[in-house]
């Protein structure tokens, strides 16, 4: 068996190479409009300034007329590009039509906003629930839909790209973040789904899987994680910072991926959960190929380490 599985694995290679074909694709980023919603602060701004960086016009989208005032001055100093700020809430559908119409045509949109509460869905109000469901899922429909006609209909031809910032959550789902993982794993659905219908538009769609990032939001979470939660994800402490984030983001944005994981814990969950997603790497498609079983594996195990923690802990939490 052994024998026969190394003389088909060239065969494999081959067939991947010659009929499935993935397709590099190189997306520009300047003297390009990047249209990035969330994009007052944290990461959303830390894009914002990276694209900025690689002369880019921007288009920022929040909530906050003051912070994103602030954003606008700080990368206009930085940089000298052209920033452009639109004050709307992406559950209000008229409100982001009217700024993405007044932004004009989009060649690369970043749906980033989002909002997170960690705790077990027993003691999580519905509140919560409804307000993530509607910011993090509804938000993105809004958002993307409004932009659509425009970047279909866009002068420039070169490629454009739709990237949305998923989550790790979004990737495996979490103890204390049921309602969070499933609004980060809706993106992707929506996302894989989307890409089939703008393809012929030559707009490429991406999924960006941030780990715990430094941002003031996480370090307001970090104080009502649950403790299983706490001990399982190491506590939230040592996030990677919303620059980092934004650098591999527009480094995956500009080569197309389908899928922008972070580090190596992150590339392996990606290989470990690749399913129906779209791959534009050679080299990363024959990875998934050859060793998608061997990081199916890793990924039981760890499922099984997960479980032996909640075990552990409910049970001593029982004996209390």
């Amino acid at each position: 068996m052994v024998l026969l599985g190394l003389l088909l694995l060239p065969i494999l290679l081959l067939l991947l190479y010659f009929i499935v074909r993935p397709r590099p694709v190189n997306i520009r980023i300047k003297d390009r409009h990047v249209f990035i919603t969330g994009g007052s602060m944290g990461i959303g701004l830390a894009i914002a300034e990276q694209a900025a960086s690689e002369g880019a016009r921007i288009s920022l989208l929040a909530r906050s007329l003051d912070q994103l005032e602030k954003a606008k001055q700080s990368i206009h100093q930085a940089y000298g590009v052209e920033v452009s700020i639109f004050s709307a809430d992406v559950r209000d559908y008229d409100a982001v039509e009217c700024a993405i119409n007044k932004a004009g045509p989009i060649d690369v949109l970043v749906v980033n906003h989002g909002v997170y509460y960690m705790e077990e869905l027993e003691k999580q109000g519905l509140d919560a629930v409804k307000l993530m469901i509607d910011v993090n899922l509804m938000g993105s429909f809004n958002v993307i839909k409004a932009a659509l006609p425009s970047m279909k209909d866009r002068k420039d031809k070169g490629p454009a790209s739709i990237a949305l910032m998923s989550s790790q959550a979004g990737q495996g789902g979490i103890y204390g973040f049921a309602a969070y993982s499933a609004t980060k794993f809706g993106l992707r659905g929506l996302a894989e789904a989307l890409q089939q219908e703008v393809l012929a538009y030559n707009i490429h769609v991406s999924v960006i899987f941030p780990p715990f990032t430094e941002t003031p939001g996480v370090e307001r979470e970090r104080k009502r994680m649950p403790e299983i939660t706490k001990i399982i994800t190491g506590g939230g402490g040592g996030g990677v910072k919303a620059e980092e984030v934004a650098k591999t983001t527009i480094q995956g944005i500009k080569s197309g991926s389908f899928s922008i994981p972070f580090g190596v814990d992150g590339r392996a969950v990606a290989i470990a959960t690749a399913g129906l997603s779209p791959q534009r790497s050679f080299f990363m498609a024959s990875i998934e190929v050859v060793f998608g079983g061997a990081f199916r594996f890793a990924a039981l195990l760890l499922e099984w380490y997960t479980y032996g923690i909640i075990e552990k802990n409910k049970i001593s939490t029982k004996e209390q």
